[in-house]
């Protein structure tokens, strides 16, 4: 059984302690000072645990040793000289190759960091986690023929690549997926193993593009913006006998660490309080779900004033080898949420931003888990629930409703979420939709945030940049767009282009043209060279093919129906969704009423 570690930090357990601060572990009557503290069980074995140096250094060796070795067989590299027919898909044995890799590092150095990168250029057509029959003409897989259950090989595949993924999660072994295809390669069903053991993903078109160019330098980059990826570890949720937990969504595994805190409800990786990652950096976000349970067969627990306490507990191992231990407390107290002070009080507190992407991350577990899930639907009841029962109107006045300034950009955040790539899968691949929420369960607040609404800058002659509305109203002849929506978007109004294919921006006497041209590509590249994966950034022009990146972004106040043509240089969106206005019309109609 695992020993319970009590850790006293020196220079305290706030925000801004030094994670590398001396601290002290007592265990029964032992007591070891500035050093590193025994791990659970299997959770860390060395080299020297029943395993000889010998055996390992038959398969791996150190850089320094093979890496004149190593960059000949790079350099000789050659394109697949195995022929196949015209007819037929390339001969590709991924999971088999996966196998062989995990087993290898499973016998070299289990329970050592260690992370597997796998170049994928196209699906497994054979073996071990068969992807699609080797004849072009079998299509592969799209979301209607999952949600149809017409896929012959996708359930065999998922269901090896979770065999994989424990595995991997019991050597402390990471899955990295680098895919770089015009085609699906399969990361739907390999998003498991991904998922699990905390591995990095990035899809491209090709392994010529930038993206994976640019995205696989940051891997080893080091500095201020390295990705610091770390190993091995433990992240472990103690709370008050009042709350229980019911699962985490991200980047980890269960544990298997069962208790009375162990909600019955599971959500993501549940029926634990402790999870592992075996892979983790800097950006890392885990999203953990609680129920809250103040009563008992003998009756409440629990009195409004009372306070209630949640400590998060990661063990890791740094990059530079060291073991580290971070440790965070909260405390908060009961609020009777029927009176209006405990209303007031639950609003001011209530964090709108971070509960806008927790509601991201939910639906795409649900739609996920829960066959024919209806995740719009479901969004919009939970907001009209919410606007209910925290909203401040006069019963059946449409007229009187009003959010306090806490909640007020909440529906803003679900009406953009509804119409995200993270609910609506049409037009996107099953491989697509698996990466956009893989990157999503594991960035930051902010950068899940920026996926889920996007941020536009807006740059013109008449002012300097500054953020303009997420609607096409905000679109002009003489005015540049920057789009962040973690993939940017440079978009240039229609006078803008005409200029800037005039070349006028060549010319001395327009100096100003040619520095409003370059400074929203300067932000945007600055953007970039702090994102991972890498965003791809797309150049278009006001009623060019690639708008559409843009366009299907905004919020379409003004459509090919509406009664008012669009201002002056400005443009319309061709679609039948509802606007922001209409949606907030239609949601304070349905709050007020009983």
């Amino acid at each position: 059984m695992p020993q319970v570690l009590r850790v006293s930090w020196r220079q305290g357990c706030d925000q801004g302690a030094n994670p590398r601060a001396a601290w002290t572990y007592q265990s029964g009557s032992r007591r070891v000072a500035k050093g590193v503290p025994p791990l659970p069980a299997g959770m860390i074995v060395g080299v020297g645990q029943g395993i000889s140096a010998s055996s390992v250094n038959r398969f791996l060796l150190p850089a320094s040793d093979c890496e004149f070795t190593l960059n000949t067989l790079l350099d000789d590299l050659q394109k697949d000289s195995w022929p196949f027919r015209s007819d037929e898909r390339a001969v590709r044995c991924t999971g088999t190759a996966l196998t062989v890799a995990a087993g290898l590092l499973g016998a070299c150095i289990p329970g050592t960091g260690a992370r597997i990168m796998a170049f994928v250029g196209g699906p497994c057509t054979v073996g071990s986690g068969i992807i699609v029959s080797k004849e072009l003409s079998d299509p592969i897989r799209s979301h209607e023929d999952i949600d149809m259950d017409t896929v012959p090989f996708y359930h065999k595949a998922v269901k090896f690549y979770e065999g994989l993924a424990k595995q991997l999660v019991v050597q402390g072994h990471v899955l990295d997926l680098f895919a770089c295809a015009l085609d699906q390669v399969g990361i739907a069903e390999m998003k498991v193993a991904i998922e699990r053991t905390g591995g990095l993903v990035v899809l491209a078109e090709s392994f010529g593009h930038s993206i994976f160019k640019d995205s696989f330098r940051r891997v080893f980059e080091s500095g201020n913006h390295a990705l610091q990826l770390s190993f091995n570890g433990i992240f472990e949720v103690s709370c008050s006998k009042e709350i229980k937990v019911q699962g985490v969504i991200g980047p980890c595994s269960s544990f298997e660490k069962k208790g009375v805190s162990c909600s019955d409800t599971v959500i993501g990786q549940g029926s634990t309080t402790a999870w592992k990652l075996c892979g983790l950096d800097r950006s890392t976000t885990l999203t953990v779900f609680y129920d809250i349970n103040p009563t008992t067969q003998s009756g409440p627990t629990t009195a409004v004033g009372q306070q209630f306490f949640l400590q998060f507990l990661t063990i890791y191992q740094h990059p530079e080898g060291d073991m580290r231990i971070l440790c965070t407390t909260v405390c908060r107290k009961w609020v009777e949420a029927g009176t209006t002070g405990g209303l007031e009080e639950l609003v001011g507190s209530f964090d709108q931003e971070a509960a806008a992407v927790v509601m991201a991350r939910l639906a795409s577990n649900k739609m996920e888990m829960e066959d024919g899930f209806d995740a719009t639907r479901w969004l919009d009841r939970s907001l009209i629930r919410l606007a209910s029962r925290f909203g401040d109107y006069r019963k059946d006045d449409p007229h009187s409703f009003n959010f306090g300034p806490t909640i007020a950009i909440f529906p803003q955040f679900m009406f953009n979420l509804r119409r995200s790539q993270f609910v609506q899968v049409f037009n996107n691949s099953p491989d697509e939709t698996a990466y956009f929420r893989m990157v999503l369960c594991r960035e930051t607040v902010t950068n899940s945030l920026v996926m889920i609404q996007p941020s536009v800058l807006s740059y013109s002659f008449n002012s300097p940049p500054e953020p303009a509305l997420l609607d096409v109203s905000s679109i002009a002849a003489d005015r540049i767009l920057l789009l962040d929506a973690y993939f940017s978007v440079v978009f240039h109004g229609m006078t803008i282009a005409q200029w800037r294919n005039a070349g006028y921006h060549r010319h001395p006497e327009h100096a100003a043209f040619a520095q409003l041209l370059q400074a929203p590509h300067d932000d945007a590249q600055a953007i970039i060279h702090e994102r991972f994966p890498v965003p791809r950034l797309v150049v278009c022009d006001q009623h060019g093919s690639q708008a559409r990146f843009l366009l299907a972004k905004l919020n379409p106040s003004a459509t090919y129906n509406s009664a008012n043509g669009p201002p002056p240089g400005g443009d319309i969106i061709f679609t039948d969704d509802v606007s922001l206005q209409v949606f907030m019309e239609h949601l304070k109609r349905l709050a007020v009423q009983n």
